[in-house]
């Protein structure tokens, strides 16, 4: 199963068109982000002690829902 944020990358766009899209920008700028994990709780975690360029985890949740649907995982 691939990585969340490898499935986040897919939203990259220069000119970001939702918020997904700008959260996928910032995570590819964030070098520290987590690239290799598949846990909601280790991304969740991370991101609300570092994620000061999202402006609600309501984003993080609306991405990660996405990345369930499309990987089948719970």
């Amino acid at each position: 199963m691939k990585s969340f944020y490898h499935f986040l990358m897919k939203y990259r766009h220069p000119k970001p068109r939702d918020v997904i899209s700008q959260f996928a920008n910032d995570a590819y700028q964030d070098h520290s982000f987590p690239k290799m994990s598949s846990s909601y709780e280790e991304i969740s975690s991370y991101l609300e002690l570092n994620g000061f360029y999202l402006e609600s985890m309501t984003i993080f949740d609306e991405a990660w829902e996405k990345y369930v649907m499309e990987n089948g995982k719970s």
